[in-house]
């Protein structure tokens, strides 16, 4: 008999979120989903792969096998994807080899904005199964086992800004902070972002519109450090395809415009037997494990300032006073000037690590961040007094790296760096920077023509 069935299978609820091997199973036999994006997150931060046929998938990893390969270059490149020469990983000396694709299954989600298709995050593999140090979410996993090792679980919650824009101008043009009435056009991307983030396993704690035209902030729950950037990585990509859709653009430029900072700010805390050990309990009484994490990250961040802001523009986020982005390496307390915050009452107690902007990879901003907790805890180093006014006028404090190149002269070759990250992720994310700063070297911007030309 024709006609559509009517049976009880029809009164399932949709697909959404995670799912586990036999919730996909299921699905590709039902025809729910009949491709898989097996994605690596690069440098940038960006997801990278390919679409295979849903069943195709399904036999690849019951096979034990890599479910696909993908050009190392994936891994040693720029923004613009051009192949590089100087990377240890690859290059036309290698003739651009393969790397394998691993799946990790706890990551499999549908993405309901993409009818059909679902997602899994991939670890990339040298061909003969072992592990790539230089990949973004092995680094993140190499820092939360420096920490395990120490009796250490990390939650992390991240806040990120955008800036949502029609061609190249803003969609919004005034400051929109805190306003709960926006224009069509940008409530009508909202909306469906907030549709779609949390179908897609993405859960949010809150969206709003900030200070700058056009510019969106997002923030998510606490969660472990790895799960909270692999649902980033979806979000980041969620964004751009419902702006896409409308004809929009979201730019994730740490400085998008001169005096516009969007940053991603890292919510962080440690735990220990499933209790938060930041915890205070009255005023600036800080137990002693927070004070070595908050000392940790005031030496080693500065160090470590081209895994959390690797692209030029990332400096210029800096540039400005009073603009919410830090420009001295300070703390405080509830002090959104200084580059490590302290917030949170009692047991949410917790720190804010303001200096990442909105172009960080946030694996790599994670891990710097975790590296640096690390050396304050071994070396139970003790932070210097806190700042108690206006973070913009502390000429105590160091000032945060000027730009890229002095970033990378601090970081290249740097004793903590190596002891941290290990000798060739220094020696890779050096050259990212070295690359990055070669290209914008040679551009002659807008500016200089503006400023150059004769004038009468």
């Amino acid at each position: 008999m024709g006609g559509r069935h009517t049976g009880q299978d029809d009164e399932r609820p949709p697909l959404a979120g995670l799912l586990s091997g036999a919730d996909l199973r299921a699905a590709v036999a039902r025809g729910d989903v009949t491709t898989v994006m097996v994605c690596v997150p690069d440098m940038m931060g960006r997801l990278k792969g390919k679409r295979l046929a849903a069943q195709g998938f399904l036999d690849r990893i019951a096979d034990g096998h890599n479910v696909s390969e993908a050009c190392a270059y994936v891994l040693a490149t720029n923004v613009g994807m051009d192949p590089l020469d100087g990377f240890d990983l690859t290059g036309w000396d290698r003739g651009f080899q393969d790397l394998g694709m691993v799946a990790d299954l706890d990551t499999l989600r549908v993405l309901p904005h993409m009818p059909g298709v679902a997602l899994v995050h991939c670890d990339a593999v040298q061909p003969d199964g072992t592990v790539l140090e230089v990949a973004p979410r092995r680094m993140l996993r190499t820092q939360l086992d420096r920490l395990a090792e120490l009796g250490f679980e990390v939650r992390v919650g991240l806040e990120s800004e955008f800036v949502l824009c029609d061609g190249q101008e803003p969609v919004a043009r005034h400051n929109l902070d805190y306003a709960l009435d926006h224009p069509p056009a940008l409530e009508d991307f909202l909306r469906n972002l907030e549709d779609a983030l949390p179908g897609a396993g993405v859960p949010v704690e809150a969206t709003k519109t900030e200070g700058a035209a056009g510019q969106v902030e997002i923030t998510f729950p606490y969660g472990p450090a790895l799960r909270a950037c692999d649902d980033y990585t979806v979000y980041k990509q969620t964004v751009r395809h419902q702006a896409g859709r409308r004809g929009l653009t979201a730019t994730f430029m740490a400085a998008p415009f001169t005096g516009v900072g969007s940053g991603l700010h890292l919510h962080l805390s440690l735990w220990q037997d499933d209790a938060p050990v930041f915890a205070a309990s009255s005023g600036e009484e800080l137990p002693e494990t927070l004070r070595h994490s908050i000392a940790g990250l005031l030496s080693a961040l500065p160090r470590l300032a081209p895994l959390y802001a690797p692209n030029p523009n990332s400096y210029k986020r800096y540039a400005t006073a009073h603009s919410f982005a830090p420009q001295f390496l300070n703390w405080g307390f509830d002090n959104r000037g200084c580059a490590v915050r302290v917030t949170g009452h009692g047991d949410g107690t917790h720190l804010e690590i303001r200096l990442p902007g909105a172009d960080a990879n946030p694996y790599l901003a994670v891990a710097a961040s975790l590296a640096a907790i690390v050396h304050g805890l071994t070396e139970k180093l003790t932070p210097p007094d806190p700042c108690r006014g206006d973070a913009y006028a502390d000429r105590e404090a160091p000032r945060v790296r000027r730009d890229l190149a002095e970033a990378l002269a601090y970081f290249d070759g740097d004793d903590l760096a190596t002891s941290a990250l290990g000798a060739e992720v220094v020696r890779h994310y050096a050259v990212a920077a070295e690359a990055e700063t070669a290209e914008h070297r040679r551009q002659v911007t807008d500016v200089e023509r503006e400023r150059g030309f004769d004038r009468a």
